[in-house]
């Protein structure tokens, strides 16, 4: 029997709650799009700190290279996934308040000093951005991805 070669998770997508998820969907969209290995999960950077840390610690040992957080009113998971790991993460804010999602857009960019997190638009838009931006990052060690944005830059222009 063959084995087959597991492919490395480069990215992971992490959401404060299941609901989430189709905005979500559309980062997952764009990162198979682009070929670029992801997985998900679930969980609240307030309501189970715990388990939220040792899904970030779990995927830091299995080699992920970029986490993008999507988060919702007070936004705290991209900065708490920021607290606990050294790698790029990119922060979503989504519109799930009366005030569509600008609560979370100034939660995730207000961060200290010290605990960058990347931010993007609020929702469908910055979904999809963060799936672009990730690429860009993992693009710097990745001739075939450099390819793949560059001919992605040039279908834009169309």
């Amino acid at each position: 029997m063959k084995k087959v070669k597991k492919k490395k998770v480069q990215v992971l997508i992490l959401m404060g709650s299941k609901s989430d998820q189709e905005v979500m969907s559309h980062t997952e969209k764009v990162l198979e799009d682009f070929g670029i290995s992801f997985e998900k999960a679930a969980s609240s950077a307030h309501r189970n700190p715990e388990r939220t840390k040792k899904i970030i610690q779990t995927s830091t040992k299995k080699g992920t290279k970029v986490i993008i957080a999507g988060a919702g009113l007070s936004a705290a998971l991209p900065g708490f996934v920021a607290s606990h790991t050294n790698l790029p993460v990119i922060g979503v804010p989504l519109i799930s308040s009366p005030l569509s999602g600008l609560d979370s857009l100034l939660s995730i960019m207000q961060m200290p000093s010290g605990v960058p997190v990347a931010t993007v638009a609020i929702g469908k838009a910055g979904a999809k951005n963060a799936g672009i931006l990730a690429a860009q990052i993992l693009s710097l060690t990745d001739k075939r991805l450099k390819r793949k944005l560059a001919q992605f830059k040039k279908s834009q222009k169309k």
